[in-house]
């Protein structure tokens, strides 16, 4: 059974590990930002990440932890913690998901509406985003993690509603520069597919599927108030399993491609 949580939607045991965590760091005289630069032997993590551990408002992984049990020299009680009070507790209902993409291996997405995220332009973001500048550059920073070198880019299978490839994002100019973007994206470790408009699994709206290094996962739903985390094994199977399905109706990838530039040329051009 899932921990209570609070009404800040943080689970006890989350806000018990982080105080922990705070002490060694306090202990060592360190700040959130030097810490964070030093994680995973500096590769470094965002402040906000560690901030958000600290609080009980994120779940980390273990090899978080065991970063943060060598620097701090906690001589394997984080790793302890970790598995006494971190490894089966769900994720926070708010949480920093930009926090969860740099650590997963994998990410699985199906979007109904629009390009996901991790592969908008800028030109498609700014308008998706109203030219929120701060926002649209939160969004460009979401994207390293498909070009980075240390860690590795998380594998990642991007599954798109046909419709999305004729819906109008700020003009032609702009949705022939989306469009050519998802097929320059495309490589060994990013995938996309189209799947044909008709009624499937996932007709009632998008959502993410992420794997995490110890193979945990945390399923993510967008609504028109905010985005909705998930760590319920009930939600994350039904999760997978409409991934599975979605994905034997999908054209492969070869097709996908061919499909896509079909569109740019008799819609966009």
């Amino acid at each position: 059974m899932s921990p209570r949580r609070n009404r800040n939607g943080t689970a006890p045991t989350l806000i018990a590990f982080g105080k922990r965590l705070r002490r060694f760091r306090e202990a060592n005289n360190w700040t959130q930002e030097a810490l964070a630069v030093r994680a995973y032997n500096g590769a470094g993590v965002k402040p906000q990440y560690i901030g958000m551990i600290e609080n009980g408002r994120t779940k980390c992984t273990e090899k978080f932890a065991q970063s943060m049990d060598q620097l701090l020299g906690a001589n394997g009680e984080l790793v302890g913690l970790w598995h006494d009070l971190v490894e089966d507790a769900g994720y926070p209902v708010w949480f920093d998901w930009p926090g969860i993409e740099e650590d997963a291996v994998s990410i699985h997405a199906f979007e109904l509406g629009v390009v996901t995220g991790l592969l908008q332009s800028r030109p498609y973001a700014a308008t998706i985003l109203k030219g929120n500048e701060e926002a649209i550059e939160g969004r460009m920073r979401r994207q390293r993690i498909l070009t980075r070198e240390e860690p590795p880019p998380p594998e990642v299978a991007v599954l798109l509603d046909k419709s999305v490839l004729y819906r109008d994002v700020g003009g032609h100019e702009v949705m022939r520069g989306q469009l050519e973007h998802l097929v320059d994206s495309v490589s060994d470790r990013l995938i996309v597919q189209i799947v044909p408009q008709r009624f499937h699994t996932g007709i009632s709206g998008s959502f993410t599927l992420a794997t995490m290094e110890d193979r945990s996962q945390v399923g993510y739903a967008e609504t028109v108030a905010r985005g909705v985390t998930m760590s319920d094994e009930a939600d994350l199977a039904r999760m997978a399993e409409a991934l599975s399905s979605l994905r034997a109706h999908a054209l492969p990838v070869d097709m996908s491609i061919d499909l896509i530039r079909k569109v740019v040329a008799e819609n966009w051009m």
